[in-house]
């Protein structure tokens, strides 16, 4: 068979769960990729300005650095879990729901702010789980949990377009909106413009206009609100939600369950959650950590110093390619230059789909060491074919396909050296968030002051460190290897007297 009998095993008997966990990443998808295409009409909403109107995406991307940070700690009992998830998802529901009645500006940044704490949650209780379940059979649970983000984020900006306003500035001159737009489009990409922070919208936009978008984020509500039911509905069976009888004791039951079902005992997992793993903060007080070896820590740093690279390179490629595209020596029109971030975006959704078999099929670190030889390849590519139009398309949908399924093989790779403790996780999405947010500023910066080649120029020098770190974690990885082969201890974090306790439950 194409799957081992073992692996659709623990499917079957965790599958309500693991399409749960998928499901509530189609919901962090779906949040993430919507801001783009409607942000025309939410400043005609909010009659901002261009620089008032950035802090929207600042606090989406600054809460949801902070809800991956904190969001580990609700995983110290699967109802926490659950609980954080149902009311995540739920808060993305509403979000959409009352975006169209944000008039202001700074209620237009609360309500993002929200919806980024909530994905942070989402992003890591849901591949805290998926790990706990499956351990060493992750890697291809994560990479189609990781293929939900995209397929969100492709059906969002799909749900958007019909109802996007061509004349929202509410004036029948198409120089005025040619020229807004053109001022627009270059502030986003990174451009130098002068005077652009005090281009003003006029004060209301006709009715039509107004109301339009609105159905968009309505739609996109009532399409995620199934997420937050299929959460409730796995409590329920469960026996987790307070009504229900019995459901006390029931709490840690799908913990010892999924422990079980890799031949561990339901009472070490206790003792892991006992150590503390859960948010960020936990990992770094824990006590247990004062007799570990410096290699213990160099995974964690080196594997979440990876991802804030690639990740970096993903925010930073999304963000300023239409740039590049639109600037001298490439000056293609800005439309066809617009259809780069689709083709970028749809080339991860796919490569993460390609990426299930093949997780299957090969070890996470050589898909690993191949992703990331191919990320430098065809930068180096762009940068030596830069007049090449046909070559931007074709490379932009490669480095997607690169980039990827980095991040659940990093996530799937360090936990399995770390023997799934769990803090690695949120060491990993805490960095893969913080390199999304700083290298898209970094970068932008570079492109104003140093024109829009040193875009490219960014990415292969980012891609590089990246590898470079990469081969530092595979030395390191060894070396702590070698220290639990010579301690004669499965994991830094185990206690001894864990083989006794199968022993005696034998």
């Amino acid at each position: 068979m194409f799957i081992e009998e073992r692996i659709l095993t623990l499917f079957k008997q965790n599958w309500q769960h693991t399409l749960t966990y998928w499901s509530v990443f189609f919901s962090f998808g779906l949040c993430i990729a919507f801001l783009g295409p409607t942000i025309l009409d939410l400043k005609c909403q909010t009659q901002s300005t261009l620089q008032e109107i950035t802090w929207v995406f600042f606090s989406q991307q600054f809460c949801l650095l902070i809800g991956s940070s904190i969001g580990g700690v609700f995983k110290k009992t699967l109802f926490s879990a659950l609980a954080a998830l149902f009311l995540s998802s739920l808060i993305i529901s509403v979000v959409f729901a009352i975006i169209p009645f944000c008039y202001n500006v700074l209620l237009l940044a609360v309500a993002m702010a929200v919806s980024g704490l909530a994905m942070g949650i989402i992003d890591t209780i849901a591949n805290i789980q998926l790990v706990s379940i499956y351990q060493k059979d992750s890697a291809v649970f994560l990479q189609a949990l990781h293929f939900f983000i995209g397929f969100g984020a492709l059906v969002s900006p799909l749900i958007a377009d019909p109802f996007l306003s061509e004349h929202c500035m509410g004036s029948n001159s198409t120089e005025n909106i040619t020229e807004f737009m053109h001022h627009l489009r270059n502030s986003l990409a990174g451009s130098p413009m002068n005077n652009i922070s005090q281009y003003h919208i006029p004060a209301k936009p006709d009715e039509e206009d107004d109301t339009s978008v609105a159905y968009a984020f309505w739609i996109m509500a009532f399409i995620n609100l199934p997420v937050p039911i299929a959460v409730f509905l796995l409590m329920y069976k469960e026996k987790l939600i307070p009504c229900c009888p019995n459901s006390t004791p029931r709490l840690l039951d799908k913990d010892e369950l999924a422990m079980e079902t890799q031949g561990a005992e339901g009472q070490e997992t206790a003792e892991v959650e006992a150590g503390g793993h859960g948010d960020l903060f936990s990992c770094c007080q824990n006590d247990n950590l004062r007799g570990l070896p410096p290699s213990f820590f160099l995974i964690h740093i080196l594997g979440g110093m990876v991802l804030f690279m690639t990740d970096g390179i993903v925010g930073a490629y999304a963000g300023f390619v239409y740039t590049y595209a639109v600037s001298s020596p490439m000056s293609l029109p800005h439309k066809t230059a617009g259809y780069l971030a689709s083709i970028f975006w749809a080339a991860i959704t796919a490569g993460r789909l390609v990426s299930i078999p093949l997780a299957y099929r090969f070890k996470p670190v050589r898909l690993l060491m191949i992703n990331l030889a191919g990320v430098i390849v065809t930068v180096l590519l762009l940068l030596i074919l830069y007049t090449s139009n046909v070559f931007l398309f074709v490379g932009t949908c490669l480095l997607g396909l690169f980039l990827s399924s980095i991040f659940p093989c990093m996530l799937a790779y360090t936990e399995d050296i770390l023997d799934y403790q769990g803090c690695a996780t949120t060491v990993l999405v805490t960095s893969a968030g913080m390199g999304e947010m700083v290298l898209q500023v970094l970068v932008g910066s570079i492109i104003q002051t140093a024109g829009s080649y040193s875009f490219l120029l960014c990415g292969m020098i980012i891609g590089c460190i990246g590898f470079g770190l990469f081969i530092a974690l595979l030395l390191c990885q060894r070396v702590h290897r070698n220290y639990l082969t010579g301690t004669s201890k499965k994991s830094p974090m185990e206690e001894e007297p864990a083989p006794e306790k199968t022993e005696e439950k034998q």
